[in-house]
């Protein structure tokens, strides 16, 4: 007879024996255990509403800065010159900016993803 204190004996098993114990992995909630989604998680639609409203307010700033900027200068790059309103000549160098700036992303972006190829590929 044993007592309830002592363990039953267990016999040695071999590592790859089909009796031997697997190691548990962590429990995972099933679906119907799952915690309530959060009704004012984000989603893509606010995202995009959030993404709207930034860019009508950029828009208003736009059009207000370009009012208020309306005095012609003169522009020379190189060997042009030209005559254009402080907010075009403005907007055009920020636009040359934001290109070059994306242009130069966009080449690592793709310098990255072939080496990560190379790497993944052996």
């Amino acid at each position: 007879m044993s007592t309830p204190n002592e363990q039953p004996e267990t016999q040695p098993t071999a590592p790859g024996s089909p009796e031997s114990p697997e190691p548990s992995e962590p429990s995972r909630p099933s679906s119907s255990e799952k915690q309530p989604e959060n009704p004012l998680r984000g989603s893509r639609t606010s995202g995009v509403w959030v993404g709207t409203v930034g860019l009508g307010l950029l828009l208003v700033l736009l059009v207000v800065f370009i009012a208020q900027n309306t005095d012609t200068t003169t522009v020379r790059f190189l060997s042009f010159e030209g005559e254009a309103p402080v907010a075009v000549a403005l907007l055009i160098a920020v636009a040359a900016g934001i290109l070059l700036t994306a242009t130069a992303g966009s080449l690592r972006i793709l310098q990255l993803r072939r080496r990560t190829r190379k790497v993944t590929r052996g």
